[in-house]
């Protein structure tokens, strides 16, 4: 155990995020979302939802600031009239200020697959997944 880490962060996690560079991403996916297909290293974070690993890991990780977006959401899918009130909650962690890029569906999937880690949760809320660029302190 070490002071100030929040137990929602296992090792595995922090050495992740201490091993990604400048520009490397990092994804945060919800239940319904193919962590285990997309992803090159993934890990497991069962049991809790994103927004309270999210606030977690802002702790540590900072957002690429030499980017117009360092945070990607999945976009509702056109037609599907589900409006996610969890981005609210992002944007209460990440800040207003944080300029945000809504990817569809597909091209969200494949920039996943690039990602240098995918944390699968057990987030039940749709269209919950957050992609996270990696800045410099």
């Amino acid at each position: 155990m070490l002071k100030g880490i929040p137990s929602i962060i296992s090792p595995e996690l922090m050495k992740t995020l201490m091993e990604m560079g400048h520009g490397d991403e990092i994804v945060l996916a919800d239940g319904n979302f193919p962590s285990a297909t997309c992803a090159r290293r993934l890990i497991r974070c069962d049991g809790h939802g994103v927004p309270e690993l999210l606030e977690a890991i802002m702790q540590f990780l900072p957002l690429d600031t030499y980017v117009e977006h360092p945070v990607s959401l999945m976009e509702v899918v056109p037609g599907d009239p589900y409006e996610p009130t969890i981005w609210n909650q992002y944007e209460s962690i990440i800040g207003s200020t944080i300029s945000v890029e809504y990817l569809d569906r597909f091209a969200f999937y494949e920039r996943a697959k690039e990602a240098f880690a995918i944390v699968a949760t057990s987030e039940k809320e749709l269209y919950a997944n957050i992609i996270l660029k990696k800045g410099v302190i």
